[in-house]
């Protein structure tokens, strides 16, 4: 069987390096640029970065790759990939879109938190293509954080982490500085839209805090009714899991100002629809979902002069959770009105359709740039152009909330057909997890033949779970035409 690189998996081991040493070397391409790019969900267009690169290029590269085990396969990645469709790529249909009357130049934003908490910071993603910047929240106390104050949980105990889990608070800035540094940005970057998010623990607070945000020049003001570790009672999430005080809050703050108002929802809560709700019957302009999960790790590098506590969970992991949130949002008949921006372990540019597709007009990124930096702005600006592209679609507007109709209750899914998996021998590699799975994990409706190491579905067994083609390494298992269950 001819040995194939699997291009995803190659790409996953590249350390991502800063003035990546392979792309140094290499005279006629850029391997470090189409290797991000396999990784940010645009494999179809890496090729564009190593189109001239001759074998003796992407050798010096690979000699110069720096890994600490052993080097990417650069010149067979290079190999593997497909030509770029140049009809679909070169056209860049735009990504402006409206947010509570403004219009952004596309759907993504920093997030509240430590990306975004000076000017020279924000200034550098600003001119590097983010649309906007939701800055780190801003209130009138102090905030004296604690270290270590971050935790990650890794697939391999390095690397890349698929969670994360900060205690991190607000801003250790005064306020008055803060706002300096968004009157600044503001001036510097008016097509932007800087969005000032605030904490107060009083109605006075609030008031104060949202006047000193207008009186800055910001676009609007974010509440934030959610943070899951704030050290004093009647803040954060305290605020987000009381309907009333929301309600309340996002009155005041309406009544005292003329920007655009924007609470912040937690997670935090069985129903994000009541304060939602309450937050609609204030006049909010829109809602920000969602903030960290209140969670647990037990790594003892991360604990604070030994002590653990509960605080915020984010990354890949709670996108589901983030998904699920916002669609209830959607769904509700007060809050489906109220423009939504999305947050919740977004990192790819299909990570951020999926929001937009569930109703969001623009999505919130922080824990991806936590640990890729600001540059993954060009695969999501870029994943997302081509995506449109090859949907003929020019307005991403239309994509807002375009899923919604296809989702339905429980008790009317079609019970009556049946998928059944499908293995392409080709791909399959024989290790056998299939059968290992559905034997202990499923309906027994496989067996696997020692011999030749092959498996086989049984269909009188076989009930479509699929458990079988979401464990298989290679993608050899995929679907076949959807059919009526025989009696």
């Amino acid at each position: 069987m001819t040995k194939r690189i699997h291009v995803e998996e190659e790409a996953s081991r590249c350390l991502l390096c800063v003035d990546a040493p392979c792309s140094q070397v290499c005279i006629s391409g850029d391997p470090a640029r189409a290797i991000r790019a396999i990784r940010f969900g645009n494999k179809s267009l890496a090729g564009q970065w190593l189109a001239d690169c001759t074998d003796a290029d992407l050798e010096k590269a690979e000699e110069a790759c720096i890994h600490y085990d052993q080097p990417i396969r650069i010149r067979e990645l290079a190999h593997a990939l497909e030509p770029v469709n140049s009809a679909v790529a070169d056209k860049q249909p735009s990504l402006a879109i409206d947010f509570c009357g403004f219009r952004c130049e596309n759907p993504f934003f920093l997030a509240s938190s430590s990306i975004c908490t000076n000017y020279e910071m924000v200034a550098r993603a600003l001119e590097e293509g983010w649309a906007g910047v939701y800055y780190k929240t801003i209130c009138l106390q102090e905030i004296r954080e604690v270290s270590p104050r971050f935790d990650a949980l890794h697939i391999d105990g390095k690397g890349d982490f698929y969670g994360f889990r900060n205690m991190e608070q607000l801003s250790e800035n005064p306020a008055e500085v803060d706002f300096d540094i968004l009157r600044r940005l503001k001036e510097r970057y008016p097509s932007k839209m800087i969005i000032a998010s605030i904490m107060g623990q009083t109605e006075e607070e609030w008031i104060e805090l949202a006047k000193m945000a207008e009186q800055a020049g910001v676009d609007a003001v974010e509440l934030n009714f959610s943070c899951p570790q704030m050290r004093l009672t009647g803040m954060g999430s305290d605020v987000g899991q009381n309907t009333e005080l929301v309600t309340f809050y996002t009155a005041y703050v309406k009544r005292s100002v003329k920007i655009p108002v924007i609470p912040k929802m937690t997670p935090n809560i069985t129903h994000i629809t009541h304060p939602a709700s309450g937050a609609y019957y204030a006049g909010a302009d829109a809602v920000s979902a969602i903030n960290t999960i209140k969670s647990i790790t037990m790594d003892d590098r991360s604990s604070v002069s030994s002590k653990k506590v509960v605080s915020g969970y984010s990354g890949r992991a709670i996108k589901p959770i983030a998904l699920r949130q916002i669609y209830e949002l959607a769904c509700n008949k007060l809050t489906k009105n109220l423009s939504k921006s999305g947050i919740g372990g977004i990192e790819t540019w299909r990570d951020a359709l999926e929001f937009i597709q569930l109703g969001c007009s623009n999505v919130q990124v922080c824990t991806a740039v936590m640990q890729y930096g600001y540059r993954i702005i060009d695969d999501l600006i870029l994943g997302m152009q081509h995506y449109m592209a090859e949907r003929g679609i020019t307005d991403i507007a239309d994509l807002v909330g375009e899923q919604l109709p296809n989702f339905t209750d429980p008790s009317d899914l079609d019970r009556e057909t049946i998928v059944y998996p499908r293995i392409d021998r080709d791909l399959c590699i024989g290790c056998g997890r299939c059968y290992l799975s559905c034997r202990d994990g499923g309906h027994q409706a496989i067996t696997f033949d020692a011999d030749t190491r092959q498996p086989h579905i049984v269909g009188t067994r076989c009930v479509g779970c699929h458990l079988c083609r979401l464990v298989c390494p290679s993608g050899a298992i995929g679907l076949a035409k959807r059919v009526g269950k025989k009696a």
